[in-house]
Protein backbone atom coordinates (compact mmCIF):
# COMPACT_ATOMS: atom_id res chain seq x y z
CA UNK A 1 0.00 0.00 0.00
CA UNK A 2 0.72 3.41 -0.44
CA UNK A 3 0.62 4.66 2.91
CA UNK A 4 0.83 8.57 4.47
CA UNK A 5 1.37 9.00 8.01
CA UNK A 6 1.27 13.00 9.75
CA UNK A 7 1.99 13.29 13.21
CA UNK A 8 3.16 16.61 15.31
CA UNK A 9 6.47 14.26 17.07
CA UNK A 10 8.47 11.56 15.72
CA UNK A 11 11.48 10.17 17.70
CA UNK A 12 14.21 10.78 17.54
CA UNK A 13 13.71 13.93 15.88
CA UNK A 14 11.16 15.50 18.43
CA UNK A 15 9.33 13.73 21.47
CA UNK A 16 7.46 14.75 23.99
CA UNK A 17 5.73 11.84 24.85
CA UNK A 18 4.64 8.27 24.16
CA UNK A 19 3.16 9.64 20.55
CA UNK A 20 6.98 10.42 19.17
CA UNK A 21 7.91 6.29 19.62
CA UNK A 22 4.98 5.06 18.01
CA UNK A 23 5.53 7.88 14.90
CA UNK A 24 9.57 7.03 15.59
CA UNK A 25 8.92 3.12 14.97
CA UNK A 26 6.06 1.96 12.80
CA UNK A 27 7.27 3.48 9.93
CA UNK A 28 10.35 1.54 9.93
CA UNK A 29 7.84 -1.77 10.17
CA UNK A 30 5.35 -0.83 7.34
CA UNK A 31 8.40 -0.49 5.22
CA UNK A 32 9.86 -3.85 6.12
CA UNK A 33 6.76 -5.29 5.01
CA UNK A 34 7.04 -4.01 1.46
CA UNK A 35 4.94 -0.73 1.80
CA UNK A 36 5.58 2.87 0.73
CA UNK A 37 5.23 4.53 3.60
CA UNK A 38 5.90 8.79 4.11
CA UNK A 39 5.65 10.66 7.09
CA UNK A 40 4.53 13.92 7.54
CA UNK A 41 6.13 16.04 10.41
CA UNK A 42 6.96 19.90 11.13
CA UNK A 43 10.19 20.58 10.50
CA UNK A 44 11.78 21.01 14.04
CA UNK A 45 14.76 23.28 14.94
CA UNK A 46 17.76 21.59 14.52
CA UNK A 47 16.96 18.76 12.32
CA UNK A 48 19.70 19.60 9.39
CA UNK A 49 22.32 19.30 12.40
CA UNK A 50 21.92 16.07 12.97
CA UNK A 51 24.10 13.05 11.67
CA UNK A 52 23.42 10.96 8.50
CA UNK A 53 20.54 13.49 8.03
CA UNK A 54 20.20 15.03 4.36
CA UNK A 55 17.38 17.80 3.94
CA UNK A 56 16.48 18.13 0.30
CA UNK A 57 13.83 20.84 -0.73
CA UNK A 58 11.16 19.83 -2.62
CA UNK A 59 8.69 22.81 -3.10
CA UNK A 60 6.70 25.29 -1.48
CA UNK A 61 2.68 25.44 -1.25
CA UNK A 62 -0.03 28.30 -0.21
CA UNK A 63 -1.88 27.81 2.99
CA UNK A 64 -4.67 30.10 2.79
CA UNK A 65 -5.20 31.58 6.55
CA UNK A 66 -7.06 34.64 7.85
CA UNK A 67 -4.66 37.47 6.66
CA UNK A 68 -3.79 36.10 3.46
CA UNK A 69 -1.95 32.95 1.82
CA UNK A 70 1.35 31.60 3.93
CA UNK A 71 4.31 30.20 1.79
CA UNK A 72 5.29 26.56 3.37
CA UNK A 73 8.32 24.81 2.26
CA UNK A 74 7.91 20.94 1.65
CA UNK A 75 11.45 19.20 2.10
CA UNK A 76 12.54 15.60 2.01
CA UNK A 77 14.91 13.49 4.25
CA UNK A 78 15.18 10.03 2.64
CA UNK A 79 15.69 7.52 5.70
CA UNK A 80 17.83 5.27 3.86
CA UNK A 81 18.32 2.71 6.83
CA UNK A 82 14.53 2.63 7.72
CA UNK A 83 12.99 2.53 4.26
CA UNK A 84 10.73 5.63 4.05
CA UNK A 85 10.80 9.35 3.51
CA UNK A 86 10.15 12.03 5.89
CA UNK A 87 8.65 15.17 4.60
CA UNK A 88 9.23 17.94 6.97
CA UNK A 89 6.49 21.19 6.87
CA UNK A 90 8.73 24.25 7.19
CA UNK A 91 7.24 26.79 8.72
CA UNK A 92 10.39 29.20 10.70
CA UNK A 93 7.42 31.42 12.26
CA UNK A 94 5.67 28.21 13.45
CA UNK A 95 7.34 25.42 14.30
CA UNK A 96 10.94 26.70 15.46
CA UNK A 97 10.55 26.15 18.81
CA UNK A 98 12.06 24.28 21.80
CA UNK A 99 8.60 22.53 22.44
CA UNK A 100 6.07 21.52 19.80
CA UNK A 101 3.07 22.52 22.40
CA UNK A 102 4.09 24.90 25.42
CA UNK A 103 5.89 27.50 25.45
CA UNK A 104 8.80 26.23 28.33
CA UNK A 105 9.41 29.42 30.18
CA UNK A 106 5.38 29.59 31.36
CA UNK A 107 4.66 26.03 31.15
CA UNK A 108 1.48 26.69 29.24
CA UNK A 109 0.31 26.17 25.79
CA UNK A 110 1.94 28.76 22.93
CA UNK A 111 -0.99 31.23 22.45
CA UNK A 112 -0.68 30.76 18.53
CA UNK A 113 -1.53 26.81 18.44
CA UNK A 114 -4.91 26.93 17.19
CA UNK A 115 -3.52 28.86 13.93
CA UNK A 116 -0.04 26.81 13.72
CA UNK A 117 -2.21 23.37 13.69
CA UNK A 118 -5.06 24.98 11.07
CA UNK A 119 -1.56 25.57 9.23
CA UNK A 120 -0.28 22.07 9.63
CA UNK A 121 -3.59 20.42 8.85
CA UNK A 122 -3.72 22.38 5.60
CA UNK A 123 -0.41 22.28 4.73
CA UNK A 124 -0.38 18.09 4.93
CA UNK A 125 -3.33 18.41 2.13
CA UNK A 126 -1.32 20.53 -0.08
CA UNK A 127 1.45 18.68 0.46
CA UNK A 128 0.07 15.25 -0.53
CA UNK A 129 -1.64 17.12 -4.05
CA UNK A 130 1.87 18.71 -4.44
CA UNK A 131 3.87 15.44 -4.31
CA UNK A 132 1.41 12.93 -5.49
CA UNK A 133 -0.42 10.44 -5.94
CA UNK A 134 -2.54 10.43 -3.51
CA UNK A 135 -1.60 7.65 -0.73
CA UNK A 136 -4.36 5.05 -0.34
CA UNK A 137 -4.13 5.37 3.76
CA UNK A 138 -3.60 8.42 5.36
CA UNK A 139 -2.99 8.00 9.06
CA UNK A 140 -3.54 10.92 11.32
CA UNK A 141 -2.53 11.29 14.77
CA UNK A 142 -3.87 13.26 17.75
CA UNK A 143 -5.74 16.95 17.47
CA UNK A 144 -2.99 18.06 15.99
CA UNK A 145 -3.95 16.59 12.52
CA UNK A 146 -7.65 16.79 13.34
CA UNK A 147 -8.72 19.22 10.83
CA UNK A 148 -7.20 17.21 7.80
CA UNK A 149 -10.49 14.66 7.34
CA UNK A 150 -13.21 17.52 7.26
CA UNK A 151 -10.79 19.61 5.03
CA UNK A 152 -10.40 16.62 2.83
CA UNK A 153 -13.53 15.87 2.35
CA UNK A 154 -15.46 18.84 2.59
CA UNK A 155 -13.08 22.02 0.94
CA UNK A 156 -11.67 19.16 -1.18
CA UNK A 157 -14.70 16.93 -2.03
CA UNK A 158 -13.96 17.88 -5.89
CA UNK A 159 -10.51 16.38 -5.98
CA UNK A 160 -11.59 12.27 -6.81
CA UNK A 161 -7.70 11.49 -5.81
CA UNK A 162 -7.93 12.39 -2.32
CA UNK A 163 -11.48 11.14 -1.85
CA UNK A 164 -10.72 7.25 -2.46
CA UNK A 165 -8.37 7.45 0.06
CA UNK A 166 -9.07 6.35 3.68
CA UNK A 167 -8.21 7.88 6.79
CA UNK A 168 -7.66 6.77 9.94
CA UNK A 169 -7.76 8.49 12.65
CA UNK A 170 -5.44 7.61 16.24
CA UNK A 171 -6.64 8.94 19.30
CA UNK A 172 -3.74 8.74 21.83
CA UNK A 173 -4.56 10.69 24.38
CA UNK A 174 -8.23 12.19 24.23
CA UNK A 175 -7.43 14.73 27.43
CA UNK A 176 -5.59 17.02 24.29
CA UNK A 177 -8.52 17.61 21.83
CA UNK A 178 -7.45 20.80 20.12
CA UNK A 179 -10.27 23.06 22.07
CA UNK A 180 -10.09 26.51 20.94
CA UNK A 181 -12.54 29.96 21.18
CA UNK A 182 -14.77 30.96 18.25
CA UNK A 183 -11.94 33.50 16.33
CA UNK A 184 -10.01 29.82 15.32
CA UNK A 185 -12.82 29.80 12.60
CA UNK A 186 -10.79 32.76 11.16
CA UNK A 187 -7.97 30.54 9.87
CA UNK A 188 -9.40 27.22 8.94
CA UNK A 189 -11.68 29.16 6.72
CA UNK A 190 -15.36 31.10 7.11
CA UNK A 191 -16.83 28.80 4.71
CA UNK A 192 -16.18 25.64 6.98
CA UNK A 193 -17.50 28.03 9.70
CA UNK A 194 -20.49 28.84 8.36
CA UNK A 195 -21.36 25.23 7.54
CA UNK A 196 -20.28 23.16 10.69
CA UNK A 197 -20.20 25.62 13.63
CA UNK A 198 -23.12 25.08 15.31
CA UNK A 199 -24.69 23.15 18.30
CA UNK A 200 -23.94 19.68 17.91
CA UNK A 201 -22.42 20.78 14.50
CA UNK A 202 -18.60 18.96 13.85
CA UNK A 203 -16.45 21.88 14.44
CA UNK A 204 -18.78 22.91 17.88
CA UNK A 205 -17.60 21.70 21.32
CA UNK A 206 -19.62 23.76 24.02
CA UNK A 207 -19.62 26.95 21.79
CA UNK A 208 -15.79 26.53 21.19
CA UNK A 209 -14.09 24.75 18.24
CA UNK A 210 -12.65 21.08 19.01
CA UNK A 211 -9.87 19.67 16.23
CA UNK A 212 -10.49 16.68 17.47
CA UNK A 213 -14.42 16.71 17.20
CA UNK A 214 -14.25 17.15 13.69
CA UNK A 215 -11.60 14.24 13.28
CA UNK A 216 -13.60 11.36 14.80
CA UNK A 217 -16.87 12.81 12.67
CA UNK A 218 -14.88 12.66 9.52
CA UNK A 219 -12.63 10.05 9.56
CA UNK A 220 -13.71 6.57 8.13
CA UNK A 221 -12.09 4.47 10.80
CA UNK A 222 -11.05 5.74 14.49
CA UNK A 223 -8.18 4.04 16.54
CA UNK A 224 -6.98 4.02 20.00
CA UNK A 225 -4.05 2.79 21.31
CA UNK A 226 -5.49 -0.40 23.34
CA UNK A 227 -8.72 -2.32 23.34
CA UNK A 228 -9.73 -1.46 27.17
CA UNK A 229 -8.96 2.55 26.73
CA UNK A 230 -11.42 2.26 23.04
CA UNK A 231 -13.85 1.11 25.58
CA UNK A 232 -13.45 3.16 28.31
CA UNK A 233 -13.94 6.89 26.50
CA UNK A 234 -17.11 6.04 25.38
CA UNK A 235 -18.08 5.02 28.92
CA UNK A 236 -18.48 8.30 30.59
CA UNK A 237 -17.02 11.73 31.13
CA UNK A 238 -14.26 10.21 33.60
CA UNK A 239 -12.55 8.87 30.25
CA UNK A 240 -14.33 10.22 27.34
CA UNK A 241 -14.15 14.22 28.05
CA UNK A 242 -16.85 15.21 26.67
CA UNK A 243 -16.93 12.96 23.75
CA UNK A 244 -17.98 10.14 25.17
CA UNK A 245 -21.64 10.62 23.06
CA UNK A 246 -19.33 11.46 19.69
CA UNK A 247 -17.56 8.47 19.88
CA UNK A 248 -20.40 6.10 20.46
CA UNK A 249 -22.23 7.36 17.22
CA UNK A 250 -18.88 5.67 15.44
CA UNK A 251 -18.46 3.01 17.84
CA UNK A 252 -18.84 0.66 15.02
CA UNK A 253 -15.70 2.43 13.90
CA UNK A 254 -13.82 3.00 16.49
CA UNK A 255 -11.32 -0.10 17.16
CA UNK A 256 -7.95 -0.34 19.62
CA UNK A 257 -4.63 -1.42 18.53
CA UNK A 258 -2.30 -1.49 21.43
CA UNK A 259 1.16 -0.35 20.79
CA UNK A 260 4.15 -1.90 20.71
CA UNK A 261 8.21 -0.92 21.28
CA UNK A 262 11.14 -0.91 19.18
CA UNK A 263 13.36 -3.76 20.16
CA UNK A 264 16.21 -2.03 18.19
CA UNK A 265 16.15 0.66 20.90
CA UNK A 266 14.86 -1.19 24.13
CA UNK A 267 16.64 -4.38 24.37
CA UNK A 268 18.61 -5.09 27.42
CA UNK A 269 20.72 -7.78 25.92
CA UNK A 270 22.06 -4.87 23.41
CA UNK A 271 21.57 -1.33 24.79
CA UNK A 272 24.14 0.65 24.41
CA UNK A 273 23.21 3.27 26.93
CA UNK A 274 23.37 1.03 29.98
CA UNK A 275 26.38 0.00 31.65
CA UNK A 276 25.15 -3.52 31.52
CA UNK A 277 23.64 -5.69 28.95
CA UNK A 278 21.91 -8.58 30.55
CA UNK A 279 19.01 -11.29 29.17
CA UNK A 280 16.73 -13.67 30.75
CA UNK A 281 19.60 -16.16 30.51
CA UNK A 282 21.76 -14.21 32.81
CA UNK A 283 20.12 -11.82 34.69
CA UNK A 284 23.47 -10.78 37.08
CA UNK A 285 24.83 -7.76 34.94
CA UNK A 286 21.68 -5.97 35.93
CA UNK A 287 23.09 -5.55 39.94
CA UNK A 288 25.61 -3.11 38.12
CA UNK A 289 23.14 -1.14 36.39
CA UNK A 290 21.75 -0.69 40.17
CA UNK A 291 24.39 0.26 41.45
CA UNK A 292 25.35 2.60 38.74
CA UNK A 293 21.50 4.34 38.87
CA UNK A 294 21.84 4.84 42.77
CA UNK A 295 25.27 6.46 41.96
CA UNK A 296 23.52 8.38 39.14
CA UNK A 297 20.81 9.51 41.89
CA UNK A 298 23.15 10.18 44.40
CA UNK A 299 21.47 7.28 46.83
CA UNK A 300 23.05 5.18 49.34
CA UNK A 301 24.32 1.77 47.72
CA UNK A 302 21.80 -0.98 49.10
CA UNK A 303 21.29 -3.80 46.63
CA UNK A 304 18.84 -5.35 49.22
CA UNK A 305 16.02 -2.41 49.13
CA UNK A 306 14.12 -2.52 45.94
CA UNK A 307 14.22 0.60 43.59
CA UNK A 308 11.30 1.78 41.91
CA UNK A 309 11.58 3.59 39.08
CA UNK A 310 9.15 6.27 37.96
CA UNK A 311 9.54 8.02 34.57
CA UNK A 312 6.83 10.31 33.52
CA UNK A 313 4.95 13.96 32.55
CA UNK A 314 4.36 15.71 35.96
CA UNK A 315 0.97 15.97 35.09
CA UNK A 316 -2.42 15.35 36.79
CA UNK A 317 -3.03 12.32 34.53
CA UNK A 318 0.26 10.82 35.99
CA UNK A 319 -1.50 10.29 39.59
CA UNK A 320 1.09 12.53 41.56
CA UNK A 321 -1.38 13.00 43.78
CA UNK A 322 -1.61 9.30 44.91
CA UNK A 323 2.34 9.80 45.88
CA UNK A 324 1.84 12.83 47.31
CA UNK A 325 -1.27 11.39 49.72
CA UNK A 326 0.99 8.13 50.24
CA UNK A 327 4.64 10.24 50.60
CA UNK A 328 4.83 8.89 54.88
CA UNK A 329 4.34 5.70 54.22
CA UNK A 330 5.62 4.56 50.95
CA UNK A 331 8.48 5.81 52.05
CA UNK A 332 8.58 4.35 55.57
CA UNK A 333 9.11 1.01 53.49
CA UNK A 334 12.20 -0.32 53.02
CA UNK A 335 13.08 0.83 49.31
CA UNK A 336 14.43 3.28 46.85
CA UNK A 337 12.13 5.70 44.88
CA UNK A 338 13.91 7.05 41.56
CA UNK A 339 12.12 10.10 39.61
CA UNK A 340 12.65 11.36 35.95
CA UNK A 341 10.04 13.86 34.32
CA UNK A 342 9.19 17.71 34.31
CA UNK A 343 5.83 19.03 33.73
CA UNK A 344 3.57 21.22 36.07
CA UNK A 345 5.70 22.94 38.70
CA UNK A 346 3.45 21.74 42.34
CA UNK A 347 4.48 18.44 41.04
CA UNK A 348 8.48 19.46 40.48
CA UNK A 349 7.92 21.17 43.79
CA UNK A 350 6.46 17.60 45.20
CA UNK A 351 9.13 15.84 44.05
CA UNK A 352 12.22 18.55 45.14
CA UNK A 353 10.06 18.21 48.52
CA UNK A 354 10.44 14.53 48.71
CA UNK A 355 13.96 14.48 47.60
CA UNK A 356 15.13 17.18 50.66
CA UNK A 357 12.64 15.47 53.35
CA UNK A 358 14.19 11.97 52.34
CA UNK A 359 17.31 11.80 50.70
CA UNK A 360 19.08 8.34 51.29
CA UNK A 361 15.27 7.44 49.71
CA UNK A 362 14.49 9.45 46.90
CA UNK A 363 16.21 10.69 43.76
CA UNK A 364 14.86 13.24 41.44
CA UNK A 365 15.66 14.56 37.97
CA UNK A 366 13.40 17.21 36.35
CA UNK A 367 14.70 17.36 32.52
CA UNK A 368 14.19 15.06 29.81
CA UNK A 369 17.57 12.42 30.16
CA UNK A 370 17.28 9.62 27.49
CA UNK A 371 20.21 7.78 28.65
CA UNK A 372 19.00 8.48 32.21
CA UNK A 373 15.72 6.91 31.42
CA UNK A 374 17.50 3.39 29.85
CA UNK A 375 19.10 3.37 33.30
CA UNK A 376 16.28 3.66 35.38
CA UNK A 377 14.85 1.10 33.02
CA UNK A 378 17.82 -1.13 33.74
CA UNK A 379 19.13 -0.47 37.11
CA UNK A 380 15.16 -0.44 38.86
CA UNK A 381 13.66 -3.45 40.09
CA UNK A 382 9.73 -2.35 39.73
CA UNK A 383 8.54 0.47 38.10
CA UNK A 384 5.71 2.71 39.13
CA UNK A 385 2.64 3.85 36.71
CA UNK A 386 -0.10 5.35 39.16
CA UNK A 387 -2.12 6.49 36.50
CA UNK A 388 -5.65 8.03 36.50
CA UNK A 389 -5.93 7.02 33.11
CA UNK A 390 -3.15 5.60 30.61
CA UNK A 391 -4.51 5.17 26.90
CA UNK A 392 -1.57 2.59 26.88
CA UNK A 393 1.54 3.67 28.02
CA UNK A 394 4.96 2.11 27.01
CA UNK A 395 6.96 2.28 29.83
CA UNK A 396 5.07 -0.21 31.36
CA UNK A 397 6.62 -2.51 28.27
CA UNK A 398 9.46 -1.06 28.59
CA UNK A 399 9.53 -2.48 32.09
CA UNK A 400 8.91 -5.93 31.40
CA UNK A 401 11.54 -6.02 28.64
CA UNK A 402 14.20 -5.08 31.04
CA UNK A 403 13.03 -7.45 33.60
CA UNK A 404 11.89 -4.41 35.70
CA UNK A 405 8.19 -5.39 37.45
CA UNK A 406 5.90 -2.85 36.78
CA UNK A 407 3.39 -1.78 39.05
CA UNK A 408 -0.19 -0.22 38.01
CA UNK A 409 -3.80 1.04 37.93
CA UNK A 410 -6.13 -1.21 36.21
CA UNK A 411 -6.65 1.24 33.80
CA UNK A 412 -6.46 1.59 29.79
CA UNK A 413 -3.55 0.05 28.14
CA UNK A 414 -1.90 -0.96 31.57
CA UNK A 415 -4.89 -3.39 32.11
CA UNK A 416 -4.24 -5.00 28.60
CA UNK A 417 -0.40 -5.36 29.30
CA UNK A 418 0.04 -6.25 33.35
CA UNK A 419 -1.77 -9.32 34.99
CA UNK A 420 -1.52 -9.87 38.11
CA UNK A 421 1.43 -11.92 39.78
CA UNK A 422 0.54 -15.26 41.72
CA UNK A 423 3.70 -16.20 43.52
CA UNK A 424 1.78 -19.37 44.13
CA UNK A 425 1.21 -20.14 40.71
CA UNK A 426 3.81 -18.02 38.78
CA UNK A 427 1.45 -16.60 36.31
CA UNK A 428 1.31 -12.71 35.73
CA UNK A 429 3.95 -10.17 35.53
CA UNK A 430 3.14 -7.48 37.73
CA UNK A 431 1.15 -6.08 39.90
CA UNK A 432 -2.48 -3.55 40.11
CA UNK A 433 -4.43 -1.65 41.81
CA UNK A 434 -7.74 -0.59 40.25
CA UNK A 435 -9.45 1.59 42.94
CA UNK A 436 -7.85 5.28 42.38
CA UNK A 437 -6.81 6.00 46.01
CA UNK A 438 -3.71 6.00 47.66
CA UNK A 439 -4.27 2.66 49.80
CA UNK A 440 -4.91 0.47 47.10
CA UNK A 441 -1.64 1.92 45.52
CA UNK A 442 0.07 1.45 49.11
CA UNK A 443 -1.39 -2.10 48.85
CA UNK A 444 0.03 -3.03 45.46
CA UNK A 445 3.46 -1.95 46.38
CA UNK A 446 3.47 -4.17 49.37
CA UNK A 447 2.65 -6.68 47.37
CA UNK A 448 5.10 -6.16 45.12
CA UNK A 449 7.87 -5.55 47.83
CA UNK A 450 7.05 -8.51 49.38
CA UNK A 451 6.94 -10.72 46.51
CA UNK A 452 10.97 -9.18 46.16
CA UNK A 453 12.27 -10.74 49.15
CA UNK A 454 11.33 -14.55 47.45
CA UNK A 455 14.40 -14.24 45.16
CA UNK A 456 14.05 -17.68 43.36
CA UNK A 457 10.52 -16.21 42.82
CA UNK A 458 11.51 -12.96 41.57
CA UNK A 459 14.00 -14.10 39.45
CA UNK A 460 11.55 -16.27 37.50
CA UNK A 461 9.26 -13.64 36.93
CA UNK A 462 12.40 -11.24 35.77
CA UNK A 463 12.75 -13.88 33.49
CA UNK A 464 9.49 -14.45 31.75
CA UNK A 465 8.66 -10.93 31.85
CA UNK A 466 11.46 -10.03 29.69
CA UNK A 467 10.09 -12.67 27.02
CA UNK A 468 7.03 -11.48 26.23
CA UNK A 469 6.56 -10.04 22.77
CA UNK A 470 5.68 -6.19 22.85
CA UNK A 471 7.48 -5.62 19.72
CA UNK A 472 6.22 -3.09 16.41
CA UNK A 473 6.13 -6.08 13.86
CA UNK A 474 2.81 -7.55 15.34
CA UNK A 475 1.46 -3.90 15.96
CA UNK A 476 2.14 -2.92 12.18
CA UNK A 477 0.37 -5.87 10.88
CA UNK A 478 -3.15 -4.82 12.71
CA UNK A 479 -2.60 -1.14 11.38
CA UNK A 480 -2.25 -2.18 8.03
CA UNK A 481 -5.45 -4.21 8.36
CA UNK A 482 -7.11 -1.40 9.37
CA UNK A 483 -5.55 1.26 6.41
CA UNK A 484 -7.57 -1.61 4.46
CA UNK A 485 -10.57 -1.18 6.01
CA UNK A 486 -10.55 2.22 5.61
CA UNK A 487 -9.43 2.32 1.92
CA UNK A 488 -11.87 -0.36 0.93
CA UNK A 489 -14.55 2.09 2.68
CA UNK A 490 -14.28 4.81 0.55
CA UNK A 491 -14.50 2.52 -2.52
Amino acid sequence: MRIAIASSEMAPFVKVGGLGDVIGALPKEFARLGHQVRVFLPRPPGIERLDRVVIRTLGEVLVELADGPERVGIDSVRMEEDGFELILIRHDASFQRPNPYVDPKTGTDWPDNARRFTLFSKAIVEALIHLGPAPEALHLNDYQTGLVPILVREAYAGRDDLQQMGILYAIHNLGYQGIYPPSALEDIGQDLGRRFFYPAGPLEFWKRVNFMKAAILYADLITTVSERYAQEIQDGEEYGFGLEGVLRTRSKDLIGILNGIDPDVWDPATDPLIPANYRPTDLGPKRENKLRLLAAMELPEDLDAPVIGMITRLVDQKGLDLIEAAAEDLLAMKLRLVVLGSGMPKYETLMLDLRKRFPDRVGVNLTFNDPLAHLIEAGSDMFLMPSRYEPCGLNQMYSLRYGTIPIVRKTGGLADTVQEFDPETGRGNGFLFEEYSAEAMLDAIERAVGAYGRKRAWKRLMAQSMRLDFTWKRVALKYVEAYQRAAASRR
